[in-house]
């Protein structure tokens, strides 16, 4: 087989797997974009831009070679508090399962 069709079928192969993850990063993203909006964290936040907090994809950015940001985060995003971001006060979540809470940390920490 040529260079040319190993190249040709390596991308071939590239697109069809790449299609179906994209499709299913979409579904997750918009699944927890839903429940930020029912926990009302989009009063503060929003994937691309600072509104009163900082932007999550900023927030996965940070974090992203950090082992315990997860542990971390939860704490945070539990408690509440200010002053790693700038002086603005998170509000506590106390009211959060502790289910969508791990859910909604992991997907902010995936975001780049």
């Amino acid at each position: 087989m040529s260079l040319t069709t190993r190249t040709l079928l390596c991308a071939a192969l590239l697109g069809v797997v790449a299609v179906p993850a994209q499709a299913a990063d979409k579904k997750r993203d918009a699944a927890m974009l839903e429940l930020a909006e029912r926990h009302r964290c989009l009063n503060c936040h929003e994937v691309d831009v600072k509104v009163r907090g900082p932007a999550w994809r900023e927030v996965g950015r940070r974090y992203r070679d950090d082992p315990e940001a997860e542990a971390r985060l939860l704490v945070k995003v539990r408690e509440g508090g200010s002053g790693v971001w700038g002086d603005d006060f998170m509000s506590p979540n106390k009211r959060v399962s502790d289910a969508d809470l791990q859910a909604l940390v992991r997907w902010i920490l995936s975001l780049r």
